[in-house]
């Protein structure tokens, strides 16, 4: 069957072979199949060593320490724990949190639910170049203020944020800054060590890795406190009980050791492709790109086709397997609450797809005998 070219990549990317080979070691009955927490014989000790390996691996790329790394099950379930068990914990110097409008729903969803336990919430809304305000950010925080939650890459958009010039207002107020990083890491530079983060989202199918596994970078110096959101037999520093999947967590570990030493070599592959895709795109007449093209990843283009929905785009490019800016609810479609916020109609918003790049779609533009993107517009 003649599948269509894969632009979704900000959805989820395809687990890159090497990652796939490295976790079918810890899978099967010849291979490493232990439990992490059996010490006492040498599978669960090989487990736990595969285990450490990879904690190692994701705390290189950002530039942290392996104690740091706390697993879970993905991104949603790090910013989840990040934010409801920092507000536990430190509700007692305040219950105010900041965020933006245009965070993940992980992120905003945690927020709404912290409000129904008595917390207050500041939701910021973006500049129509969908960048936060560093000026109304400083101005939204309170004395009572103790969390600031803002994602480094937009997953609809691609903007990237300021993360340094975010850390500098929180670190000087003493405040929290809490970032999402599943669409960055392994895309752009993070560092833990330059950047004052107190606690970052990851996760490692964004990246070439597994669906399924993610982590926490939880700061310890100065130290940073969580109470746990799950609970059982204490693993993970006593945060997030539950059986460490070991396969999944070799499997990210793997694709961020990829990352790290990738990471220059697939961003200017990916901007290459992206500015030639959109060199295409921008020849049809009143498209536009939603965004700050000056402070977006390449591989993110948020595109408004005038005078076309998205569901009818999607329907007449079959060739193009992409996502469009409007989120499925049970009550239907709606359009993206990402473009509202950046101050987009319901009509805009209704025309925007997301063309999202990746590794692999980079390796298929050079198998192409002339290297041209011709999308049938």
């Amino acid at each position: 069957m003649h599948l269509p070219i894969y632009l979704d990549n900000a959805a989820t990317t395809p687990v890159d072979p090497r990652v796939a080979e490295k976790m079918m070691q810890y899978l099967t009955p010849t291979g490493h199949f232990g439990n992490p927490a059996s010490s006492s014989h040498i599978y669960g000790q090989t487990a736990k060593t595969a285990v450490e390996t990879a904690r190692a691996q994701v705390a290189a790329l950002i530039n942290a320490d392996p104690t740091e790394i706390v697993w879970t099950s993905g991104a949603t379930e790090a910013n989840n724990l990040a934010l409801k068990g920092a507000a536990e914990l430190y509700q007692r110097q305040g219950k105010h949190i900041i965020t933006l409008k245009t965070e993940h729903k992980s992120v905003l969803d945690s927020c709404q639910q912290l409000e129904k336990e008595g917390y207050q919430v500041t939701y910021l809304a973006p500049e129509s170049s969908g960048l936060v305000d560093l000026a109304k950010l400083a101005a939204a925080i309170r004395p009572d203020t103790i969390i600031v939650s803002i994602m480094h890459i937009n997953n609809e958009t691609g903007i990237i944020h300021d993360l340094d010039a975010i850390a500098k207002l929180t670190a000087e107020r003493g405040i929290l800054f809490h970032v999402d990083a599943a669409q960055s890491a392994g895309k752009i530079t993070i560092d833990t060590q330059k950047t004052q983060i107190d606690l970052l989202a990851l996760c490692a199918h964004k990246i070439y890795g597994p669906k399924g596994i993610g982590a926490l970078y939880v700061r310890k110096k100065p130290r940073v406190k969580l109470a746990a959101q799950i609970h059982g037999g204490g693993q993970e520093q006593g945060m997030r009980s539950g059986t460490l999947a070991t396969h999944q967590i070799v499997g990210m570990g793997e694709a961020f050791h990829i990352a790290k030493l990738e990471m220059k070599k697939d961003f200017e592959k990916i901007q290459k492709l992206s500015n030639e895709f959109w060199g295409e795109l921008s020849k049809i007449k009143g498209v536009t790109r939603n965004g700050d093209a000056q402070h977006c990843y390449p591989g993110i283009l948020n595109v408004c086709f005038p005078g076309q929905k998205a569901e009818d785009f999607i329907k007449t490019h079959p060739e193009f397997a992409v996502s469009s800016g409007s989120a499925c609810l049970t009550k239907g479609i709606e359009p993206s609450y990402v473009l509202r916020a950046m101050g987009l109609t319901n009509e805009q918003a209704q025309t925007a797809i997301r063309f999202s790049l990746g590794r692999f779609n980079v390796a298929w533009m050079e198998r192409s005998e002339s290297g041209e993107i011709k999308p049938s517009l």
